[in-house]
């Protein structure tokens, strides 16, 4: 294992976990939305404002696909799971952990969805994101921890213990 990437709701502390858990490990860091923000110069609101939800996880996709990700800890957006082949290019790079949270966790979590960069497609609300998603984060896991109780120390004792046990030590 080479690679840990990190999928899960907006707000589940995929970014907050992967810098703490990099250095942890002695691994690089790369954090997908913010790899998107540089390679267009826009934030990610303002690239689903202006090109709309299809196009941006185009852009994602094409993000993610382009990733030299050696020995390094990916913080993905929430979305990366409505693209397959970035969902199974990702699986063949490492170990894939879901930090799941609940759906009462998300939304206390999430201050302001206005700004945040969120994925949602017409007429669609959290709660049908957070159903349509979470499925899919199941399916691509190798390994769910829970993380609605946003203790960081247990969380990266928990996930680092998995990620030994998966490979063997």
């Amino acid at each position: 294992m080479n690679t840990v990437i990190l999928i899960g709701v907006p707000g589940a502390g995929k970014s907050t976990v992967g810098v703490i858990l990099a250095k942890t490990l002695g691994m690089n860091f790369i954090d997908t939305d913010i790899a998107i923000q540089e390679r267009t110069g826009k934030l990610l609101q303002e690239l689903i404002d202006e090109k709309g939800a299809d196009e941006f996880l185009k852009i994602e996709e094409n993000t993610v696909l382009s990733l030299d990700a050696d020995n390094t800890v990916i913080a993905t957006g929430g979305s990366v799971v409505l693209s397959d082949r970035a969902m199974n290019y990702l699986k063949s790079k490492g170990i894939v952990l879901y930090l799941d949270i609940s759906f009462e966790e998300m939304v206390r979590r999430l201050n302001d969805i206005t700004s945040r960069g969120i994925v949602l497609f017409r007429g669609q609300g959290l709660s049908d994101m957070y159903d349509q998603r979470s499925p899919l984060y199941e399916k691509y896991a190798d390994i769910r921890v829970d993380c609605s109780d946003g203790d960081f120390e247990r969380i990266l004792d928990t996930i680092v213990g998995e990620i030994k046990k998966a490979c063997g030590g």
